[in-house]
């Protein structure tokens, strides 16, 4: 029996601009099994959140899918009519995205809000709809949800605005939830607070989680699986274990080193936190060969010329780079 959910293949997305053509995603492919977390990580500009629209096929112009498949239940999502698209989002398959107040529309009480899909999708009664997106809100732990459904986003915190797009997400028993920088806005407390209440839900649910963030520690602690992106790529991918145990990249190395330890003296003999040298290359004019070369330590001679290809170093541990071919 098949137990993929999602299956990206060689997915393309580009913004095509005055200035050139930016290519995004360049080429990603992982998948995610049932009721599956995946953590994907990386740097800002690797291409995590662009992905993450690309699978609802809700990038923002100019920006287009140009190529690849997105395999759903072994169903194209590129190929689907967009009336069909628009069932599949909210229902099927949903987003958090990082920030709540944007996210919610400050002129709807919480309760019109949270209704809408449910009346939508399930062609359900308002009173039936009110009832469920209450019983949703005390799951996610909101005190009194039978007065906070009446509030305006503006009147709730951001720890309970997090709450109610969590809500949100899981109101219809999705599939896949596609969680992007969760809890960024959040302090640490309210940060294990709101994803004990996710994972919870989700679990029980048996949600699929692809879980973008730039945690590792989150990764660490709830993803089965970890897929490292740079510059539009997978560079590595593989369980938790091994990607944290035996981390084969130099960009995950990086990632990993960069990880503030107290007390620990790293290896210039003191206490400064590693930092990785030079900065994520422009999405308009990527370098020759394998895009990390120009800040990796371990470069050699073939990495500035070629592509590296897609080598194994454990089951299921996959990394691109021209040191494991």
């Amino acid at each position: 029996m098949n137990d993929i959910l999602l299956n990206l293949i060689n997915l393309e997305t580009v913004f095509q601009t005055r200035n050139g053509v930016a290519k995004a995603v360049n080429g990603v492919s992982f998948h995610i099994r049932k009721g599956e977390i995946v953590g994907v990580v990386g740097e800002s500009g690797s291409g995590k959140s662009v992905t993450a629209l690309s699978i609802l096929r809700l990038v923002p112009a100019p920006g287009r899918v140009i190529s690849g498949k997105i395999l759903f239940h072994e169903e194209d999502l590129l190929q689907l009519p967009m009336a069909k698209m628009r069932q599949i989002r909210g229902d099927r398959i949903s987003m958090i995205f990082q920030e709540p107040m944007t996210s919610l529309n400050p002129a709807l009480i919480i309760e019109d809000q949270l209704i809408e899909a449910l009346v939508t999708h399930r062609k359900i009664s308002r009173s039936e709809a009110r009832n469920r997106a209450i019983e949703m809100l005390r799951l996610v732990e909101i005190s009194t949800p039978e007065k906070r459904i009446k509030d305006y986003p503006h009147h709730l915190s951001g720890g309970m605005r997090q709450r109610v797009m969590i809500a949100e997400a899981l109101l219809l028993n999705p599939d896949l939830l596609l969680a992007d920088e969760p809890t960024t806005a959040l302090d640490v407390t309210i940060q294990a607070q709101i994803l004990d209440v996710m994972y919870k839900l989700t679990q029980e649910m048996g949600t699929a989680v692809m879980l973008i963030t730039h945690n590792l520690g989150l990764v660490a602690e709830s993803a089965k699986r970890v897929e490292v992106m740079y510059a539009g790529k997978v560079v590595e991918e593989g369980p938790v274990a091994d990607i944290f145990g035996n981390p084969s990249h130099p960009y995950t190395k990086g990632l990993l080193k960069s990880i503030p330890v107290p007390g620990q003296i790293n290896g210039e003999g003191d206490q400064k936190l590693y930092e990785m040298k030079g900065i994520i290359p422009s999405l308009f004019k990527l370098p020759t060969g394998c895009t990390f070369h120009p800040r990796c330590p371990e470069m050699k001679s073939i990495c500035n010329q070629e592509h590296p290809p897609l080598c194994t170093v454990s089951p299921g541990h996959q990394v691109l780079c021209w040191h494991h071919s």
